[in-house]
């Protein structure tokens, strides 16, 4: 598991994220959540079908998320549960370059995430989520959460 890993292992997963990887926060509309979004966030890690092997054996040390593949023959290892992230990122964050900024705002957008108790709160966790789009290469795309 990843608080086990060697800080040999926990470098080599780090440059594997930050070159290819992506650290990342949706607000997905989703009525059935009390604010009527729902956060989702994300570490997926990328590699080309065709070195399908020593992803899986990569993945298998990781050991906490899931392996797709896309369509486009992409691999896709996505780790999703809150708890697997912290453990993630508290093995490769002393060693991440490129993606320093974005591990340390998942892990307070984590954090607050856990705190939130009324509208105000949420707001300002949206703030959070938004603020990832100066970071990583997306779309200048904002979703607002209106007041009731």
């Amino acid at each position: 598991m990843c608080k086990n890993f060697s800080s040999t292992i926990s470098a080599y997963l780090a440059g594997f994220l930050d070159g290819d990887g992506s650290i990342y926060v949706r607000l997905k509309p989703n009525s059935t959540y009390r604010y009527g979004f729902q956060v989702a966030p994300y570490i997926v890690l990328f590699q080309s079908n065709q070195d399908r092997e020593n992803f899986e054996k990569i993945c298998s040390i990781v050991g906490l998320g899931i392996l797709r593949e896309r369509k486009d023959g992409i691999l896709e290892y996505s780790i999703n549960r809150a708890d697997n992230l912290r453990l993630f990122l508290a093995s490769v964050k002393p060693f991440l370059i490129l993606k320093k900024k974005q591990a340390e705002l998942m892990l307070k957008i984590l954090a607050k995430k856990e705190k939130v108790q009324n509208h105000k709160d949420f707001e300002e966790l949206a703030q959070l989520v938004d603020s990832f789009r100066d970071l990583n290469y997306s779309k200048k795309r904002k979703i607002r959460v209106l007041t009731p």
